[in-house]
């Protein structure tokens, strides 16, 4: 009650009026959470002149967690930009001295330093951003701060993210953390997107174990917060990282602020993008702001993805639901379904993907031409993003699968050779064996399992065609994979198909069995976490490679993959050219259908030998496709991320 008091007393104070309060070491101000509400406030880290400069590089490396609002001149103890008579020395409740990178004693002011030993004059003072800049503006829009609320100094987490090194700083991200109603996720995204010079949108939603924190009741700095029902820890950078990078660096003397124990700036948060030096941002652009989305419960993981991305993604996947072969594809469709999965794959570091679907079961091979060209589609897109990818299929089509990638590299179709594997049941835990190392559920092999026009096992165990022709003697129980990546945490799954029977559609299988010819015997009864649907299976296959596409060239999403840390915009700028190669073209999808028509692969619903798909010719129809898929992703122009200025 005294600690909620006190915060009432001094609540409405201004910058300086406050900051002459903790001059005088007014025991009511003991951290600066929920004070100076509509001001910035500032991490204050003061170090030797001679590293002045590599933490300043440190600083743009690392732009999330250490936003430079200021850099003083060699012993200057003001700083005019951010405050008015304003005394580094003895404006901050509390201050931590160290040496060595050792914690050795904190003090309420920073006089002596000067009048005694005169160190001072050859330091350097560094005021970084800080997330209390925002708390007010998350209140003003109602979204509850736990913190502030319960009296408490923010959580902060040392993780075991790695900033980007420069010089002698080389350290752990840190992060704080506050509990936000899942409904109010994206309205706390969007606030603190706007302020980015105080740490901007979160770098994580979700499981704290993904950043290497092992318990939210133990912070490394600050105090722990108490959540309530329905409440998502959000993690943003946090200027204690500086802390860290002292800590590591191992300066003979330094000093910083002690978490939680702010230098209050009289400029107002809601200014804060527009300091009078500083450029123009891509903040300021609507389609810019990013949103908030779930791709996973088990661990609970969210996404963000910029406005303009998510609506190019939901484009893709209206165009892919067009349905020319008059099958009634569009009432399975799933909105965000395409949008999730690629939130999902973009997260992702190794990829199972698995097709085939021996519908042809009178000839040799059996396998259709709906299918594999999407597969390697998402593959060479993976690929150029840095990903790990397996192709999965059964032990009969070992050596086509084998022979197809050859081809696909040899073509330029796909960017590089992709190991080939099949999947045999041996018993009862063949399936966690096959998908973690040693059968450990802890140590997934593949965080995603693609399957695209994959036979899918029905509800009676069977296998069917769309003829309603059981086709299980064709087919290795890949579905088992599927069954088993449920219980394992960390692996999501995605089914894409057409008509219903294909794995991972269980998803849908109500809607099968309701609506689509032979639902009840044909339908999938395995789902997978995404059901994207498309009148051509290989449609949706290169939807996914576009949707990853539009992912890595969004500014938002790559800021959140990265943890806000090392943008580079000329690096991005490059990427950018090197994945629009990766793209699906209708030259490199008519040179590999020819490929698979070399090697006796059939039309799905005619079973002609010849360049068509689902019965449909490759051009018009599929050539056309494709290149209304690439004029909606190459549409999407993201905004080049301006360098910002600092104010010194």
């Amino acid at each position: 009650y005294k600690t909620c008091l006190e915060m009432q007393q001094t609540a409405d104070l201004s910058p300086a009026e406050l900051r002459l309060l903790i001059r005088q070491n007014d025991p009511r101000i003991r951290t600066t959470t929920g004070l100076a509400t509509g001001y910035q406030q500032a991490n204050v880290i003061i170090l030797p002149s001679l590293l002045a400069n590599d933490f300043e590089a440190f600083c743009r490396s690392n732009p999330a967690p250490l936003p430079l609002l200021y850099r003083s001149q060699s012993g200057e103890t003001s700083c005019d930009p951010l405050a008015t008579d304003a005394d580094i020395r003895s404006d901050i409740p509390q201050y931590c001295v160290y040496e060595e990178g050792q914690l050795v004693k904190t003090v309420s002011s920073l006089q002596s330093y000067t009048v005694k030993s005169g160190s001072l004059s050859d330091m350097v003072s560094f005021y970084l951003g800080c997330s209390f800049g925002f708390e007010g503006k998350l209140k003003e829009t109602g979204i509850p701060v736990r913190n502030v609320d319960q009296g408490r100094n923010v959580s902060m987490y040392r993780t075991s993210v790695p900033c980007v090194p420069n010089g002698v700083f080389c350290c752990p991200l840190v992060v704080t953390m506050r509990p936000v109603p899942a409904g109010f996720l994206d309205a706390a995204v969007e606030v603190t997107h706007q302020n980015p010079l105080a740490h901007g949108a979160p770098v994580h939603i979700g499981d704290p174990a993904l950043l290497g924190i092992p318990d939210l009741s133990k912070p490394d700095y600050g105090e722990p917060v108490a959540f309530q029902p329905g409440d998502v820890p959000v993690f943003w950078a946090c200027g204690v990282t500086a802390i860290e990078a002292i800590i590591h660096s191992r300066p003979s003397l330094a000093f910083s602020h002690s978490p939680g124990c702010m230098f209050l700036c009289d400029i107002p948060d809601s200014s804060i993008k527009t300091l009078p030096s500083e450029s123009p941002s891509t903040e300021s652009n609507p389609g810019q702001t990013p949103i908030c989305l779930s791709f996973s419960h088990n661990p609970l993981f969210y996404s963000l993805v910029s406005k303009s991305a998510a609506a190019s993604i939901r484009l893709l996947e209206e165009i892919i639901i067009d349905d020319p072969g008059q099958r009634g594809i569009r009432a399975l469709f799933v909105k965000d379904e395409l949008l999730r999965s690629c939130l999902a794959l973009s997260h992702s570091s190794s990829v199972a993907i698995t097709t085939g679907f021996p519908t042809h079961y009178m000839h040799s091979p059996p396998d259709e031409t709906d299918g594999p060209p999407g597969a390697i589609a998402m593959a060479t897109m993976l690929l150029s993003l840095g990903k790990q990818v397996t192709l999965l299929t059964d032990s009969r089509a070992l050596e086509m699968n084998e022979a197809m990638v050859t081809e696909a590299v040899r073509k330029g179709v796909l960017k590089a050779a992709i190991p080939v594997v099949a999947f045999e049941d041996r018993g009862p835990e063949s399936a966690l064996h096959f998908l973690c190392h040693h059968g450990d559920p802890s140590r997934p092999r593949y965080d995603h399992l693609v399957a695209i026009e994959r036979s899918g096992r029905a509800e009676d165990g069977n296998y069917y065609n769309m003829r309603a022709i059981n086709i299980k003697h064709l087919v290795d129980p890949i579905d088992d994979l599927f069954i088993a990546a449920k219980k394992i945490p960390g692996i999501t799954t995605t089914g894409i198909g057409d008509g219903g029977n294909e794995l991972g559609m269980g998803k849908v299988k109500e809607k099968v069995k309701t609506l689509m010819p032979k639902g009840d015997l044909i339908a999938c009864n395995v789902p997978a976490d995404f059901a994207i649907t498309a009148g051509v299976s290989n449609w949706g296959g290169y939807a996914v490679a576009c949707g990853l596409y539009l992912l890595n060239t969004c500014a938002s999403h790559q800021r959140y993959l990265r943890r806000g840390l090392g943008l580079d915009p000329a690096a991005s700028r490059a990427q950018l050219q090197d994945w629009s190669t990766n793209l699906p073209s209708v030259q490199k999808e008519e040179s590999f259908l020819a490929t698979l028509v070399h090697l006796g692969i059939r039309s799905g619903k005619t079973g002609n030998l010849g360049m068509e798909v689902d019965g449909l010719t490759f051009h018009p129809t599929h050539s056309e496709m494709i290149n209304r898929l690439l004029d909606a992703t190459l549409d999407f122009k993201p905004k080049t991320t301006v360098k910002r200025k600092e104010m010194y």
